[in-house]
């Protein structure tokens, strides 16, 4: 989204606040879809929710290249695109999760590491020749073709294992829903730990959304210059994707609200270096890295924390509520961006804001325990 956001700018002299709303609509529409696809998924399977992800994902890119108001560009991109995610998103995470329960931490962050490397690719393709090229519009369909031809082929290799499948030799850990029962959302609703984790995911995706939403831009504003901000787009990806994959890896060795908790320090503390250290484009880029695994590694580990913690029967719903965590931050994230850079003209206030939240997550995430069945049913 990121790369788009200065070419609609000049075509339509919309403001920063104006566009980062396009950002926060495809969240919000993204994390309330996932609700509903879980629930699809854990009923029908998961080929019926990519199949839909699919189609309306490049449906809303096909539209969005004609959109000539920012009340089509909100609809558009914000609320197809957005429902075409949460459908294409809620698919891989479950499904690797059932496969794979004795190396759920590195499967899951190979599930959503490819979702955020693919802005290496796409994001620097679009920002480095296709717009430049081809102008905006043809960009977005040249994208949406190719969406679609990728999504369908993976949307073809989808399928869970067996009911009640289990790896050779492998024996449920101890405090493990896999070594009990499964919650139901019922349960899962009656546990202090969904709340504790439910803050901590919202506080703790903030900083990273800020920084996806706005990371052209605020390269741009600096005066680090186009080139910066492609490689910026590149690094970020490295770190993105390494975070989910490799924190992944890190959380099946160490624990995953160790690991959750470690992150979330670091981007509090990285969040406000971002923007003290701007103009240095070696130190920006090493920050941009940081921030996107710390952000990386939550959109891995609380995946694969609520399939340990609450089971994989309803995996689908249950994380599909936990994740509305992440549609709230992709309100907070992009109209704290947007609303402090139309009113001071730079976004220093942002990335302090980010941080303080990442330490409020800290500590919503230093409460949280593995649940316990017993009380979840006496509620």
């Amino acid at each position: 989204w990121s790369v788009f956001v200065a070419p609609l700018e000049k075509a339509f002299g919309w403001t920063r606040t104006q566009t980062s709303r396009t950002f926060t609509i495809a969240v919000v529409c993204f994390a309330l879809t996932f609700i509903f696809a879980g629930r699809l998924q854990d009923k029908k399977g998961p080929r019926i929710c990519a199949l839909l992800g699919s189609i309306l994902v490049s449906l809303g890119f096909v539209l969005t290249s004609f959109t000539t108001s920012l009340i089509g560009l909100y609809i558009f991109f914000g609320v197809i695109v957005g429902i075409g995610n949460g459908f294409g998103y809620s698919t891989p995470t479950p499904v690797g999760s059932k496969w794979f329960p004795d190396k759920r931490g590195l499967v899951v962050g190979l599930m959503v590491g490819g979702y955020g490397g693919g802005q290496a690719i796409f994001g620097s393709i679009a920002n480095y020749w296709l717009i430049p090229a081809f102008d905006w519009r043809a960009t977005f369909q040249i994208l949406a073709v190719v969406f679609i031809v990728m999504t369908l082929t993976g949307t073809a290799l989808l399928k869970n294992p067996p009911p009640g499948y289990r790896p050779p030799n492998w024996t449920p850990a101890p405090g493990t829903a896999a070594a009990g029962a499964d919650f139901t959302t019922r349960e899962m609703l009656a546990t202090p730990t969904f709340y504790a984790m439910w803050m901590a995911y919202c506080l703790g995706t903030t900083a990273g959304l800020m920084t996806i939403s706005q990371l052209v831009p605020f390269a741009n504003s600096v005066g680090l210059g186009s080139n910066v901000a492609t490689i910026a787009l590149v690094v970020s990806a490295i770190g993105n994707a390494g975070g989910r994959i490799l924190s992944g890896a890190m959380s099946d060795r160490f624990g995953r609200v160790a690991t959750l908790r470690i992150m979330v320090l670091l981007s509090a503390i990285a969040m406000p270096l971002l923007f003290l250290w701007q103009s240095e484009a070696l130190l920006f880029w090493a920050l941009v890295v940081v921030v996107y695994w710390c952000y990386g590694t939550q959109l891995s580990v609380f995946a694969s924390t609520t399939a340990d913690f609450f089971g994989t029967k309803n995996f689908g719903m249950n994380y599909g509520i936990l994740f509305t965590a992440w549609g709230a931050a992709g309100i907070l994230g992009p109209q704290i961006a947007g609303r402090v850079y139309d009113a001071f003209g730079d976004y220093r206030y942002a990335f302090f804001a980010t941080s303080a939240l990442a330490l409020i997550a800290l500590a919503a995430l230093m409460a949280a325990r593995p649940p316990s069945r017993s009380l979840a049913r006496a509620a």
